[in-house]
This record gives structure tokens, C-alpha cells and sequence, in this order.
């Protein structure tokens, strides 16, 4: 079959030595990506969904898993057990995920399999049967995910945390969705998401490794010629509201407390990006942080204790998550205050900013030396960014952030009114209110 390709006017970004980088569009809309690495002899691809479980309604809320989990039960053309068995015939690593902004199918296999690799790929998200009784069946299984995650409790205080910080928001809904939005999924719902969701408007075709871009097109281009042009994608939400608040959730059968602090922060694609990450760094992104030191290192009052940024697209948090006894609670949260406050007040010494940004430099180069880390890397900065970063451009902007910038940043983002709390455990007679979370 014959397929007229348009190659896109403008590259994905200038010409960078080290990366070959190139985008086509096919004729049906679909945005397809390719990384060569000739020195591999892996392939990774991935299709990934612009859209995950935010962009659900209440009443529909866990779809986006659910058809992740779906499309594995049978297409048109292959059982589930079919696709077990030509997976591992050819060595390969089919695997998929859901989150708050995407969903994706991916799979890695030896450069030589690269043809049986797109079709089972293709196959699974293009052709999927959503039969009556693989739905029922599957509702049992997402039911007893959903309670395997309720018995873990560092995936209970985040999602305790989540529901309160977003309230009222799909942002703060569960991913899994619950049993009660699960438990009415029809194969209507299922067709009618799926018809929403996987269209060429709302995918990226990402593949990375010892490839060759226009035959790889070609290819791409015929297994996704019964793929109609549409424009069709979810409703996208106003960003929502942060809400501040204090949570106590009593768990008599957990021997520590889980701990979570929280206030909100920037979008993904904010100027402030690398200051936040390099703020975060430096308060508990790693083994020599502020917060590692302060309260693991030099008191022993946590075994986990760390911070992270959680970016979306419009919105987002910066979060202090630790595992303590239910005695040391009160030091823990004091002592978190405290570094946060301290890093408002001090500028960081140039010693901590730049560990932090080898710390930050290195995690990135290191993270991209795989097919798949790169075919990740090409999806996500499409997707929130519509463009390509080279290294050498992300290294220059990391290089450029000042002390003085991690200041500013920490004023701008650390407010006791802005503060929310989290705590679940066998939390007895304690009580935390607005005026012991001073900083």
C-alpha cells in the first residue's frame, strides 16, 4: 500500500550532533518521532494518550486505567494468551501505564524484531475487542488492585493527601479509580472513552534506538491507515484550586506514621522549572540533602525522608513525605519547618547549588542512556513543551540559576497558609493545628 507522508515543515528542533531527531506527520494527523541510535541493537516504541485520569468525569472516573488494562484482553485479530506468547517469542517487553496527564503502550525488543514489534504494538492499541465478559472480569481484578493499594500505607497517606490538596478536582481522584465507578463500567462507557481518547489529535508515536526514520515511517504509516483522521479529544479542566489543610487519619494498624507536607507549586513548562528542581534538590532530593542530613543522618528519627516535585501541566506541588514513630512526629514535622524556613531566610551556600546541579545534570544524562528512557523523553517534552530540548540547552539553564534564584523561589512558594498535612498512622491523642506549622 501506497501512503503519501508530509514531513513537518519545521524540525523538531535545530540540529543537534549528538541526537538525530526527526518528526513526520502522517496524513490522518498522527505525530510520529524517532531517535537513531545506531550503536544499540534495541528498539524501544511507545503510543502514548495526551490525556489520563484528570481528564475524566466523577462518574467515569478509573476509565483511563480500565482501558489500559482492556486492550491487553484481545484484539480482532489475537488473544490475550497470543500476545503473552509472541511477546516472548521474540524477546520482547510489552508493558503499558496510567497517570494523571498520559496513558501509555510501549514495548522493547531487539532491533531484528522491529517488524513483529510494531504489529503486536499497533495491534493492541488500534484493534481491542472490549468483550462483555473480559470487562466483567476484569472489574474483579482493578477491584482487588484497588484494595492491594489501600493496605500499602505510603500509597494511602498520597492519595489521602491528593484527594484533600485537590478537592473537588479529577486531579484529585485516584488513577485506579474506585469500586464504585469501576463496578459500573459497560462496554458502552469503555467504546465511547476509547473512541474519545485514541484519536491521532490525542496520541504521539515515539520510538528510539537502532532505527532507520523513513523506513520505520513507512511501516507506522500502514499500520495506522485504519486510523481516521479526527480532531476529537477530552475536555480539558481550568486548573484547579489548591486547598490547605490538615489531615489526620487514624490507622491503629500501622507501626510508623506517614507523613506528608505540602503546598502548591508551578507547571511543568514554568520559567522557574530548573530552580525548582534544584530548590527541591537542595531541601530533600537526595542522600546529601538538607532534610536527609537533618533528620535521617544526624538525629535517626526517619528511614525515609525525602522531597519531591509534582509538575502538571497547569498546576503542581512540592511535597516532604517521611516514615516516623508516632513520638517523633512532632521533631520530624518541626525540623522539616525549620529547613524550610531556613531556606527562605539563607542563601544556599554555592557548595550545595552545585552539588545539586551535578546532581540534577547527572540523573539527566544517565536517564537517557536507553532506547526507552529516550523514546520517554521524546513523548514527554512533545506533549508539554511542543518542541525538543537539547542537553546542551537544558545544562546551559540549570548552569544559569543563582543562589539568589532559589531564594526568590522558596519566598514565592513556602507560605503557612499555604501548608497542607497529612498523617496517617496509629496517631492516638496527637493533634496538629495551623500554628505548628510555622515557617
Amino acid at each position: 500500500m501506497s501512503v503519501a507522508l508530509a514531513e513537518n515543515s519545521a524540525p523538531i528542533t535545530a540540529p543537534v550532533p549528538q541526537r538525530d531527531i526527526r518528526s513526520t506527520t502522517l496524513p490522518n494527523g498522527l505525530l510520529v518521532l524517532t531517535e537513531r541510535m545506531s550503536h544499540l541493537r534495541s528498539v524501544s516504541m511507545g503510543v502514548w494518550i495526551d490525556s489520563g485520569s484528570r481528564d475524566e468525569t466523577p462518574e467515569r472516573n478509573g476509565i483511563s486505567h480500565f482501558i489500559e488494562h482492556m486492550v491487553f484482553k484481545g484484539t480482532t485479530t489475537r488473544s490475550a494468551s497470543q500476545f503473552a506468547r509472541e511477546v516472548d517469542a521474540i524477546g520482547g517487553n510489552l508493558d503499558a501505564f496510567t497517570g494523571k496527564e498520559t496513558v501509555c503502550f510501549n514495548i522493547k525488543v531487539l532491533d531484528e524484531n522491529l517488524p513483529a514489534a510494531l504489529d503486536l504494538l499497533t495491534d493492541l492499541v488500534l484493534h481491542p475487542t472490549f468483550a462483555p465478559d473480559d470487562i466483567a472480569r476484569e472489574q474483579g481484578v482493578i477491584l482487588e488492585e484497588i484494595k492491594m493499594d489501600e493496605d500499602n500505607p505510603d500509597y494511602l497517606v498520597h492519595e489521602l493527601f491528593t484527594q484533600k490538596f485537590w478537592k473537588g478536582d479529577a486531579l484529585g481522584r485516584p488513577i485506579l479509580g474506585t469500586a464504585k465507578t469501576v463496578s459500573s463500567f459497560t462496554q458502552a462507557i469503555v467504546l465511547d472513552e476509547y473512541a474519545t481518547r485514541f484519536t491521532p489529535a490525542n496520541m504521539v508515536f515515539t520510538a528510539a534506538g537502532n532505527i532507520d526514520h523513513d523506513t520505520f515511517i513507512a511501516d507506522v504509516a500502514e499500520a495506522f491507515s485504519t486510523l481516521p483522521p479526527s480532531t476529537a479529544r477530552p475536555t480539558r479542566t481550568p486548573p484547579p484550586q489548591a486547598f490547605p489543610h490538615i489531615t489526620l487519619k487514624n490507622k491503629k494498624s500501622l507501626e510508623q506514621v506517614q507523613f506528608c507536607l505540602a503546598m502548591p507549586a508551578n507547571p511543568i513548562a514554568h520559567p522557574d522549572r530548573y530552580t525548582a528542581y534544584l530548590l527541591n534538590s537542595i531541601l530533600g532530593g537526595g542522600m546529601s540533602s538538607r532534610l536527609f542530613q537533618s533528620i535521617r543522618e544526624e538525629r535517626g528519627l526517619a528511614y525515609s525522608i525525602y522531597s519531591e516535585m509534582n509538575p502538571f501541566r497547569d498546576t503542581g506541588s512540592l511535597a516532604v513525605y517521611a516514615g516516623c514513630a508516632i513520638d517523633k512526629t512532632k521533631e520530624v514535622l518541626s525540623l522539616t519547618l525549620a529547613e524550610l524556613a531556613r531556606i527562605k531566610t539563607e542563601l544556599v551556600s554555592e557548595e550545595e547549588l552545585d552539588r545539586a546541579k551535578s546532581q540534577i545534570k547527572g540523573n539527566m544524562v544517565l536517564g537517557l542512556e536507553s532506547s526507552s528512557s529516550r523514546m520517554s523523553n521524546l513523548a514527554r517534552q512533545q506533549m508539554y513543551f511542543g518542541r525538543f530540548f537539547p542537553i546542551d540547552e537544558i545544562t546551559t539553564e540549570i548552569n544559569r540559576v543563582t543562589r539568589e534564584d532559589i531564594q526568590r523561589l522558596a519566598n514565592d512558594l513556602i507560605h503557612q497558609e499555604k501548608l497542607a498535612l497529612t498523617l496517617l498512622g496509629n496517631l492516638g491523642t496527637l493533634k496538629i493545628d495551623r500554628a505548628d506549622l510555622t515557617c
